[in-house]
């Protein structure tokens, strides 16, 4: 693999710099072991931001996202900075990144590890063998229409506005990803909406149907409002395969199927934009759970989800597929062997800091790769 293959790390607040701590004892093992080498820039990025440089992004951590071949990204936010202006919260900065990237398909797989059936909620039966793959629009919607924000009445009350608006061409783009997505897995596609009660959805399900019939017969494709969707994946989730939403919805949905699995600290997820002219698609991975700052600092967190982000980053940014399912078997293997973090945590288990994860991350990597 060349050399010249760049990544832009954006650590965050809270355990985002020890998670991302761990994958960088990854890289050094591959650059060790498998000839496999970056250049690896680091960047500042949410509360961290606004600390040192006095907002969540700057125009020159913009301008490096929008140089290299893939962005890893850690978890923004902390009461810390809650109190701030809108436009200066912490979060503001993925959104940036996301809109300015063009970073319109966010690929959040709900895969239960065996070893991990018992973690989660609901009945072992139920969740066994899950792989879910949810596909959510990210840069349209409600979180991005116009008009959008907050004005006083004249009798002194106020009025909240968020704009929910989508294109054709906006929900056929997130429509094929999903078609091309499930030919590749088990090939049904469920799209989700509320067609019932909102003119989105109307054109939303319109769209995607349209398209269904000029170029993906060969798939499966249901339609699902949310509502009943949200009941669904906790009633039959693994009845799915794809589901593709729009972001309101994908950003709910995707959050529930997540915790199907037993832990937010044990999933991966991927943002994608348009590949250009040579094939490079802009792409920003980051794992789902959030910065907790609860927990930051004390060695406690479960940096799985961030090292399984990597794979991802292998998988799609660099076409490395081996390498990508080296670090998710090694990942199997240490949950195999009874080792867990505290929020994986289960009865006659080996309890591990999050360096202690890496550790044993790393040792199977020696295992697994030798």
């Amino acid at each position: 693999m060349a050399a010249n293959k760049t990544m832009l790390f954006l650590p965050g607040d809270g355990i985002g710099p020890e998670a991302m701590r761990e994958v960088r004892r990854v890289i050094g093992w591959f650059d060790r072991r498998r000839a496999v080498r970056f250049d690896i820039k680091e960047g500042l990025v949410g509360g961290a931001s606004i600390d040192a440089k006095g907002t969540p992004l700057t125009d020159e951590t913009m301008a490096d996202a929008m140089s290299v071949d893939a962005v890893l990204f850690g978890a923004v936010g902390g009461p810390k900075w809650d109190t701030g202006s809108f436009d200066m919260k912490p979060e503001r900065a993925i959104l940036r990144l996301r809109k300015e990237m063009g970073l319109y398909a966010n690929l959040r797989p709900a895969t239960v590890f065996p070893e991990l059936a018992e973690a989660s909620t609901l009945k072992p039966e139920i969740i066994a063998g899950l792989d879910i793959m949810i596909l959510r629009e990210l840069t349209g919607g409600v979180y991005f229409g116009e008009p959008r924000g907050i004005e006083t009445l004249p009798d002194g009350t106020k009025r909240a506005v968020d704009t929910q608006v989508y294109t054709t061409p906006e929900i056929e783009r997130i429509a094929r990803v999903a078609f091309e997505l499930a030919r590749k897995r088990r090939n049904k596609v469920c799209s989700v909406e509320k067609a019932n009660v909102m003119h989105t959805g109307v054109l939303w399900r319109e769209t995607v149907t349209a398209l269904h019939a000029r170029s993906y017969r060969d798939v499966e494709l249901v339609h699902m409002y949310a509502d009943n969707c949200a009941m669904q994946l906790v009633r039959n989730p693994k009845q799915f395969d794809v589901i593709v939403t729009d972001n309101l919805f994908g950003d709910m949905l995707s959050d529930l199927a997540s915790m199907l699995t037993g832990s937010l600290g044990m999933l991966p997820s991927a943002s994608l934009g348009d590949a250009d002219a040579t094939g490079r698609r802009k792409a920003l991975y980051e794992p789902i759970h959030g910065s907790a700052p609860d927990i930051a600092g004390k060695d406690l967190a479960n940096p799985l989800a961030t090292m399984l982000s990597f794979a991802m980053l292998l998988r799609y940014s660099f076409d490395l597929p081996d390498d990508a399912a080296l670090i998710e078997n090694a990942a199997r293997d240490v949950l195999s062997k009874g080792i867990r973090t505290a929020d994986i945590m289960q009865a006659g288990c080996t309890k591990v800091s999050t360096t202690g994860m890496g550790d044993a991350v790393l040792a199977a990597l020696e295992r697994l790769g030798a």
